[in-house]
């Protein structure tokens, strides 16, 4: 058997609220959370928006600053079609770089990891093969938004 073959599909830059973080909570880990403000999706197979306010990302943080991501919101194609994302995923990395995230400074994606493996709850037609594809992603977090660039498992 080949090793799968990824191909660009697409890429979400998604504006952000503020971020939250509280706890330890009953589990014993740091929690958050960050809402959606809208944002664009754009690539050769899929274009859109996101639909402001329809959800956001509920991290969970572990005490050496590994996030857990846990996202949910809308997208409109450019037909109009209302599709459901949910994001998950994992980002680490050196202390010193974790910390920058933590305190909103520029860092670069190469300096720390970070996947996403998002799926996709589309109606049949023309948007019904991201409901049967599996993704794989990466991102750029920024201050007030984040990039997601998304690649399709052949």
């Amino acid at each position: 058997m080949q090793p799968p073959k990824l191909e660009y599909a697409f890429q979400i830059e998604i504006q952000l609220t503020k971020r939250y973080r509280y706890g330890p909570t009953a589990w014993g880990l740091e929690r958050g959370f960050v809402g959606v403000l809208g944002g664009t999706v754009s690539g050769p197979r899929f274009n859109g928006k996101i639909i402001p306010h329809t959800g956001g990302d509920w991290p969970t943080i572990k005490a050496d600053h590994t996030v857990r991501f846990d996202a949910r919101y809308l997208i409109e194609a450019d037909d109009g079609t209302i599709i459901e994302l949910r994001n998950t995923g994992l980002r680490n990395g050196s202390a010193e770089v974790l910390q920058r995230l933590q305190n909103y400074e520029p860092v670069r994606p190469d300096e720390y990891y970070m996947a996403l493996t998002p799926s996709f709850d589309a109606p049949e037609g023309p948007h019904g093969w991201l409901s049967r594809t599996v993704f794989i992603g990466k991102a750029d977090r920024r201050e007030d938004r984040s990039i997601f660039t998304y690649w399709a498992v052949l």
